[in-house]
């Protein structure tokens, strides 16, 4: 396994978004990143928690860390075990009274609830081998990205968390 970080939420040719995850032990344009495409809602989960952005109510990886913490048990690890046919899973460690339990989660949720509750992300070495690709970001381009953030928390309104 390898730990990684939350390097960016990007978006791709088409629109989509991409989460990228970077091992903790590489600085930005060397080495490699993990893309895995999420939906737009993973994405902003993401990128709220990993900018400690304020919203006007919890969100649902919110939500998950205050359910762990109510239920006096955490997160402790994350990890992106395999992928299988282009699809990327993960899971959770939780530590609770009981023991450790894991969960299979997708690894959008996995992250951001991670990204919540500070809990170490890790990548099978295999998965890294099989579907890493070259690092080309530079400092610009992520501080582009942070500014195209901002401006998305600006515009946005608390109805677009509806649901």
């Amino acid at each position: 396994m390898v730990q990684v970080r939350v390097a960016g939420v990007a978006l791709d040719a088409s629109g989509q978004h991409v989460l990228l995850l970077k091992p903790v032990d590489q600085i930005p344009g060397d080495g490699l990143v993990l893309p895995i495409w999420i939906g737009q809602l993973e994405a902003t989960s993401i990128l709220v928690a990993v900018e400690n952005a304020e919203v006007p109510r919890p969100l649902a990886h919110d939500l998950m860390g205050l359910m762990l913490a109510a239920l006096d048990a955490s997160a402790t690890r994350v990890e992106v075990t395999r992928i299988e046919d282009g699809t990327f899973f993960a899971e959770i460690t939780i530590s609770t009274p009981l023991g450790d339990r894991i969960v299979d989660a997708r690894p959008s949720d996995a992250i951001a609830l991670a990204s919540r509750v500070a809990a170490p992300m890790w990548v099978a070495d295999d998965v890294l081998a099989e579907a890493g690709v070259p690092d080309v970001l530079t400092e610009t381009d992520a501080s582009e990205r942070l500014d195209e953030f901002k401006r998305f928390l600006d515009e946005v309104e608390p109805e677009d968390f509806d649901g």
